[in-house]
């Protein structure tokens, strides 16, 4: 079902997400989480991407580490 422009489809869901991501390093981090999930047999969908980001951030080191994890989340539930 379509409602104000948004496609439900989580292909596309997925192309704007990545679309968001502005550095390089954000991109690159995010390309490591694709291939991690996708190794691991699982679904490529926003709750594995999540998931993953979310355990990424428990285990950060520094504060600029703990920053590019937030706004990689923050990307991944704007709309």
């Amino acid at each position: 079902m379509r409602q104000n422009g948004y496609l439900p489809d989580a292909a596309s869901a997925i192309t704007r997400y990545f679309n968001k991501a502005a550095l390089p390093t954000q991109q690159e981090t995010l390309g490591q989480i694709v291939v991690e999930i996708l190794r691991e047999g699982k679904i490529l969908n926003r709750k594995s991407l999540c998931t993953k980001l979310l355990s990424r951030l428990e285990m950060v080191g520094d504060k600029e580490e703990e920053t590019h994890y937030h706004t990689l989340i923050g990307l991944l539930f704007d709309r």
